[in-house]
Parts: C-alpha cells; sequence; structure tokens
C-alpha cells in the first residue's frame, strides 16, 4: 500500500510537471468561469442544439482554427448548415455556383465582396461546405444599405424596391435601442456617436438573424460566425432570433483574448456560453 501511494503521488507530480512544461494557445470557460474541455463543449453542442453562433475576434488565427474543427468534428454526427457575417446577402447567388462548381475559385473571389482575410480564414469553411454538400449561408446585409441606414435611419429602407428589400430583413424592423450592447457602442464613440449608428448595428443583427431562421431546416444545426460583439451576452442577433423563435436551442461561444490563460477575468464572465481565452502573445492574420 505504501508502494503504491509512492507511485500514486510520482505520478501526479509527473503530471502536474507535464502540464506545466505546456504552453497553450488558448483555454476554453464556460459562462461561469469554470474550466471546460473542448470534448466537453463539443458534447454540449451536439446536445440538440439548433443554432451555434460562433462568436469570433476577426483577426485571430486559433479562433479561425477552432470554428473549422468545431464545424468539422460536428458534421461527423449531425446535419449542418453553416453561415457568415462575413458575406453579404445579395453574393449569395456566387456562393451557390462556387459550390456546385459552376464558378472556379478565381471566379467567386472576384465577382463576391470578400473580406480581405478570406482566403486565410473563411475559405477554409466554404471549401469544407463545398467538399461535404453542405448550405452555406451569406447572412450580412450589403454594406450599401447599412451605410445608408448610419447616415438616414432606418427610413431610408423604405423606398428600396422590392427587388432589392430581398437583401435585408423584413420591414419595418424591430429596434430595443437600450439593449445594454447597443448602449455600449454609443459609449464607447463618445461624440462620435448617434442613434443611426446603433441601427446601423441592428439592422446586421436582424438580417443575420432573419437569414439564419429562414435557411434553419427540421433535423439540422445551423451554426453562424460572426463577430463577437454580434452575440455576446445573448444579445445583437440572439435577441432577434428569440424574438421571432423563442423556442429554438441556442448556445453562444465568444472568443477574447488575455494575458493569464488559467482563470477567467471577471469582465468575460456570462459573456456567452462558452468563451474561448487566447494567448495575448497571438499573432494576427492581417
Amino acid at each position: 500500500m505504501r508502494l503504491l501511494l509512492i507511485y500514486s503521488f510520482l505520478l501526479l507530480l509527473n503530471c502536474k510537471t507535464a502540464q506545466s512544461q505546456n504552453k497553450p494557445a488558448y483555454q476554453l470557460f464556460n459562462a461561469e468561469g469554470k474550466k471546460v474541455t473542448y470534448r466537453a463543449m463539443l458534447d454540449s453542442l451536439k446536445n440538440q442544439k439548433d443554432i451555434i453562433l460562433f462568436g469570433e475576434m476577426h483577426d485571430n488565427p486559433i479562433v479561425h482554427w477552432l470554428e473549422l474543427e468545431v464545424t468539422k468534428d460536428l458534421a461527423e454526427t449531425k446535419n449542418l448548415t453553416l453561415g457568415a457575417e462575413m458575406i453579404e446577402t445579395d453574393n449569395q447567388t456566387a456562393v451557390n455556383a462556387y459550390l456546385k462548381d459552376s464558378l472556379s475559385i478565381k471566379e467567386f473571389t472576384s465577382s463576391a465582396r470578400l473580406w480581405v482575410n478570406h482566403k486565410t480564414d473563411y475559405q477554409p469553411l466554404l471549401d469544407f461546405a463545398k467538399a461535404k454538400n453542405l448550405k452555406f449561408i451569406a447572412t450580412n446585409i450589403p454594406r450599401i444599405y447599412a451605410s445608408r441606414v448610419y447616415k438616414q435611419g432606418f427610413e431610408v429602407l423604405d423606398s428600396l424596391p422590392p427587388t432589392e428589400k430581398q437583401f435585408i430583413a423584413p420591414l419595418p424592423i424591430l429596434f430595443e435601442p437600450n439593449l445594454p450592447r447597443y448602449k455600449e457602442i454609443l459609449k464607447m464613440m463618445g461624440e462620435h456617436g448617434s442613434p443611426q449608428l446603433v441601427m446601423a448595428q441592428a439592422i446586421k443583427d436582424a438580417t443575420m438573424a432573419h437569414f439564419i431562421l429562414k435557411n434553419l431546416e427540421n433535423d439540422h444545426v445551423f451554426i453562424h460566425y460572426n463577430g463577437s460583439y454580434h452575440s455576446d451576452y445573448h444579445e445583437g442577433i440572439l435577441w432577434y432570433l428569440k424574438q421571432q423563435a423563442s423556442h429554438h436551442k441556442y448556445v453562444t461561444i465568444t472568443s477574447v483574448s488575455q494575458e493569464n490563460l488559467e482563470t477567467l477575468e471577471d469582465n468575460y464572465i456570462n459573456q456567452a456560453d462558452f468563451i474561448i481565452v487566447i494567448d495575448a502573445d497571438m499573432t494576427t492574420t492581417y
């Protein structure tokens, strides 16, 4: 028995030593700030969730890698539909053509309005959808309309022809300017903030929610990639989703940066159902 206790102690010591010698790039936490494993998070995502909002830091390579890995792992047991803020709704035809091999990669990238980091960060998701014959939904409002709302408010959308209104959430837009995250936008912008600025954020959230629900199929999980601000604290996109379809099961993921990966900083508690904490020294993609 004594030898067994000594052996157990040495084994534990070796494990702790090995852990201390590791240098992880990220750590997962739940909403309460408790560490969770990747497997635990994945099991939760598989547990009859209808919609997953994956909030990212747009320029972080670890987050983009995890987006792809989570998607691959979910696809092993779930029927998936993919969707993203990073492609605007009027580019859906180009997306569909690429997925069906009607457009080459060169033709697709020249015809669709893509983000500067699309090739490294979002093309792998699109190619996975193509390889697995999955739908990939462009969900974000065309930037020209969001810009008009920023300058003139929601009313500017009323005069759009039906052919253009099809690319945005149905009018009139439900709007709650007192949501904490919208109020935070005004606070951050200071004297440059305006009610129209918040409306521009809201029209993006509303449009993304609309196209997620429009393309949600029975027995499918819709995984949506968006900037974390669009879904943090269960606001933004998720607020609009719940106004229209509160019966669905939702889960949110967010990503943050810290120097210390051992504990979650207090200001990130309850920011999402799962919080990816990435080492602050991680390089960016642009």
